[in-house]
């Protein structure tokens, strides 16, 4: 599997997210961006597990992902957070992402990979970028293909 793509075509579902009304469009990245301006999604760092299946037949690659909304420590944001962190609804990050395995028996990501798992949220808080605050969240995205690719 080649890691730049993947990435990118990770970006590219996540921006299929319906935000609220008044809520400005979800700003997605498949590196991370040097200036966010909020909300915005990107994807982080990658853990990568070699040879799950002997003959280099798959890799597995964990990308953790980050959504930051907000530098104002307020309910509106922290309620468009959940809304994005949701398991399902048009504004669900997870049911964006996740459109992109394709159906039974299709390859994720546009051929990019076999299959992806939104396995987690983790962190919600504060973070830093940039030298600016955001309340955010982490997601952590399993994604498994063919090692010779």
């Amino acid at each position: 599997m080649q890691i730049g793509p993947i990435r990118e075509a990770i970006a590219e579902a996540a921006s299929a997210v319906v935000m609220a009304v008044g809520t400005p469009k979800l700003r997605c990245y498949g590196y991370v961006p040097d200036d966010v301006k909020a909300p915005c999604f990107f994807v982080g760092e990658v853990d990568i597990t070699f040879d799950k299946t002997f003959g280099r037949g798959t890799d597995e690659l964990m990308f953790t992902c980050r959504v930051l909304v907000s530098a104002a420590n307020d309910r509106a944001a922290q309620k468009t957070l959940d809304r994005l962190l949701s398991g399902s609804g048009e504004g669900s990050l997870k049911q964006a992402i996740e459109t992109a395995r394709g159906a039974a028996g299709e390859v994720a990501l546009g051929g990019l990979a076999d299959d992806l798992h939104i396995q987690r949220v983790q962190g919600y808080r504060w973070y830093e970028h940039a030298g600016s605050q955001y309340v955010g969240a982490e997601l952590v995205i399993k994604v498994i293909g063919d090692g010779r690719t």
